[in-house]
């Protein structure tokens, strides 16, 4: 099944390239987004009966005839396939480190930390106002 599917999905990466360039390749006709238009546009029966027309509506019908065959198939397929790894919720337990409970009271404020090395006065700064915010958070 997998391989039907590898297969089907190089087809379609086929078609959408192709597609693009017939779209490409078509002569603007300047009515896009309702701005106008020829009278020998695409309702008209020389437009309809255009070579470049008809091969984009085959193109795109194909393209989403197959996605909707793609999606079918990754539907079908997929319901068995997919488990959940519960390997690192294991390995946790096993090494028997149990998780840490939330700090209280005097446990939530940081340590006194020295003044940095440099001269940096940012750096004092940021670290004074580290301090300073560790009390706020305690009582909130």
């Amino acid at each position: 099944m997998s391989s039907l599917f590898t297969f089907l999905l190089v087809v379609q990466a086929l078609i959408a390239a192709v597609m693009i360039g017939v779209i490409l390749m078509q002569k603007s006709e300047g009515g896009g987004l309702g701005m106008g238009g020829s009278p020998g546009g695409l309702l008209s029966a020389r437009g309809a009966a255009d070579f470049m027309t008809r091969a984009t509506t085959v193109l795109a019908t194909l393209f989403v005839s197959l996605s909707i065959v793609l999606a079918a198939l990754a539907s079908v397929g997929g319901a068995g396939g997919s488990t959940i790894d519960t390997s690192l919720s294991k390995t946790a337990q096993q090494s028997g480190s149990a998780p840490t409970p939330a700090l209280t009271g005097a446990a939530q404020q940081a340590p006194a930390q020295s003044a940095p090395a440099s001269d940096d006065p940012l750096a004092a700064a940021a670290a004074a106002a580290s301090q300073n915010a560790a009390p706020a958070l305690a009582k909130k």
